[in-house]
């Protein structure tokens, strides 16, 4: 399925982390400065940003090799979080170039929103620090819905909300489990390479309509 159809699209989604904006060194400075809690040395953060997308589970077992059944997983978790909430955009920014992406959406008349597994807790100051509260057209987080991706019931809200018919709206995702509810959906999905990705040649193998390595790849498909 191509994702190019006869008309513009109806719409334009994106997951968040690692696709539309660059949570990384939020996630690297919060985790590091658990560790430094518990007397531990600051880990690399190329190590501690592949694993982003994936959450604060993934940073506790990244930082302490804990999972949630572990002793001590429980308050980490939770003490992360509260870092996380107290500083949600410190260092946190739009993806090089993804200003001018949204910018000529908008100028398409084209809506373009969020469907995030981030919750709201989260994923509503942070928007709202970056600017993008008022042109965003929906924001879908786990809150908002039963079923968290790859379920489609976000995706499918997201377009009801926005008229758009799925079979002419485009998902845009750094993770498998986003290419999977795009499918899901019925949406055309566009994979980006550039996100929080544990093995970026596992890409090709996620049936996503198209892969892009780069933020202009994306803003020229958009076009």
């Amino acid at each position: 399925m191509p994702v190019k159809t006869d008309r513009s699209p109806d719409a334009v989604l994106f997951d968040l982390d690692g696709t539309l904006i660059d949570t990384a060194p939020d996630f690297i400075r919060c985790l590091n400065a658990l560790r430094a809690q518990h007397g531990l040395t600051h880990l690399p953060p190329e190590e501690i940003r592949r694993s982003v997308s994936n959450g604060a589970r993934a940073m506790i077992r990244v930082g302490f090799g804990l999972e949630p059944e572990h002793e001590g997983y429980a308050e980490k978790h939770t003490a992360f979080l509260d870092l996380y909430e107290a500083g949600v955009a410190v260092e946190t920014t739009l993806f090089n170039g993804m200003e001018s992406l949204l910018i000529n959406l908008e100028n398409q008349g084209i809506p373009w929103g969020i469907v995030t597994n981030k919750p709201a807790r989260f994923a509503e100051p942070l928007i709202k620090a970056l600017g993008l509260a008022q042109r965003c057209a929906i924001l879908v987080c786990p809150d908002h819905v039963t079923e968290r991706k790859p379920h489609p019931e976000s995706l499918l809200l997201a377009c009801r909300a926005l008229q758009a018919e799925p079979g002419n709206a485009i998902y845009v995702g750094d993770h498998e489990r986003d290419i999977e509810a795009g499918r899901n959906a019925g949406m055309h999905t566009i994979a980006v390479r550039y996100g929080y990705i544990e093995q970026p040649e596992s890409v090709d193998l996620w049936q996503a309509d198209v892969v892009v390595d780069t933020v202009s790849d994306l803003a020229k498909l958009l076009q």
